[in-house]
């Protein structure tokens, strides 16, 4: 019986490490194609004779569709089931990826970003929602979204350098577009993945008597005080992120005056610093509680804030610039990136880990909503001060959603004590 019960207990833990390991390498897929919008206008622009203005249209197809999905579906992937929506999401992004490889004009890029952003919003709904299902508890909670989030960020810096590996080999006849070939074959691999790993979504299931959620239920989670401080606090996490990301690079050409290739380059230290912080604080979170660690964090952001940006001030050009003689600014700034990190898996862990499990698709529906939303505006905030103000006073801004966070936490972990009855 020992024996029986030990075998049982080997293969959970087997099944439930395959789930992490599949959740994980998905999300990290779409993080990819998600991140790969400055390529494709970049390409798009030299094969395809797009204008500018054409090109920017890409990001509205991945954002809106992104929304779209998250208001639209969000409630319904719980009746579709979580395991069969990320069935369907690879094999959709399987089929979408080798035919965008076989690409003749612009219009097939616009067609691959709203497939993107339509699977992105439902894998992020199955996949946050999977992971309530497999926590144990809170700390459990937070340690596996970390993972994940960690894993997605180093699926969006592999993207950076996979694509500039296939642009760089292009000799004009459309080879970059081979790219999709590669990560439509990964895509149909994960999907057949997903085939052969089970997952008991009786969890998700809501209680007898209870109907299925459904938009009134997004409606009804977003007026809760609980929620209104998480969302508050996603929503200034997204600012901030968005912004240093989007105008990273204008910030090492402009104000520390490197060289464009290598201003793109160096902002992928930024990102490596955010996956980084991620896959670390999984460890962290699951040893010392979520707020004392989130606070410290704040605090070095601030702290390297006020450190890297005034040695960003007298910088002036130089030939032969590179990356053994670039300004420290350029180094030390984008760390806060690891800092950065842990503040928006778990704000999402906290949030789900003190709602039902069946009410867990309508919340993270309106996560990925208000996290839109705050990209959208840390992006368009930061341009308007960079238009207004010395590029290396612009990025002083970022202390005030810092502040907000650091105010809103304490409202957070209260509302969270009251709702797991501590």
């Amino acid at each position: 019986m020992t024996g029986t019960w030990l075998a049982q207990g080997r293969r959970e833990l087997m099944n439930r490490a395959r789930v992490i390991i599949a959740l994980a390498l998905t999300y990290a897929l779409l993080g990819i194609l998600m991140n790969s919008v400055g390529v494709v206008i970049l390409q798009s622009i030299r094969h395809f004779a797009a204008t500018k203005t054409m090109g920017s249209t890409l990001e509205a197809c991945k954002d809106l569709s992104v929304v779209a999905a998250s208001f639209l579906l969000a409630t319904r992937v719980p009746i579709i089931g979580y395991r069969r929506t990320l069935v369907g999401v690879t094999a959709v992004m399987a089929a979408a990826c080798f035919l965008a490889s076989f690409a003749g004009g612009f219009l097939a890029m616009q067609a691959l970003f709203v497939a993107t952003g339509l699977s992105f919003g439902l894998a992020k709904v199955a996949t946050y929602s999977s992971i309530g299902l497999l926590a144990r508890d809170p700390g459990d909670h937070a340690s596996i979204t970390g993972l994940v989030e960690g894993t997605f960020m180093v699926g969006l810096l592999t993207g950076v350098w996979l694509f500039g590996w296939f642009v760089g080999a292009d000799t004009g006849n459309s080879e970059w577009l081979h790219v999709y070939r590669l990560l439509g074959a990964a895509f149909a691999v994960m999907s057949l993945a997903w085939l052969a790993t089970p997952l008991d979504e009786r969890g998700a299931a809501p209680p007898d008597g209870t109907k299925p959620a459904h938009w009134g239920e997004m409606a009804r989670l977003a007026v809760l005080p609980a929620s209104v401080a998480v969302l508050a606090g996603l929503f200034l996490y997204v600012l901030i992120e968005q912004s240093i990301g989007t105008w990273l690079p204008t910030f090492n050409n402009e104000v520390l005056h490197l060289p464009a290739a290598m201003s793109v380059q160096m902002s992928s230290i930024f990102v490596g610093a955010l996956a980084l912080g991620r896959l670390a604080s999984g460890a962290v979170l699951r040893r010392i509680a979520w707020l004392p660690v989130l606070l410290g964090c704040l605090s070095l952001i601030a702290a390297l804030i006020v450190v890297s940006l005034p040695l960003a001030g007298g910088v002036s050009a130089r030939p032969g610039t590179g990356w053994l003689n670039a300004p420290a600014a350029a180094y030390l700034f984008p760390l806060l990136g690891v800092f950065l990190a842990p503040i928006y898996p778990t704000l999402c862990s906290v949030a789900l880990s003190s709602l039902p499990r069946h009410r867990h698709a309508a919340m993270i529906g309106l996560i990925v909503i208000f996290s839109a939303l705050g990209g959208t505006l840390g992006s368009l905030i930061t341009g308007l001060l960079f238009q207004k103000l010395p590029g290396e006073l612009a990025f002083y801004f970022t202390l005030v959603p810092v502040g907000l966070i650091a105010f809103v936490l304490p409202m957070i972990r209260k509302r969270q004590v009251e709702a797991l009855g501590a």
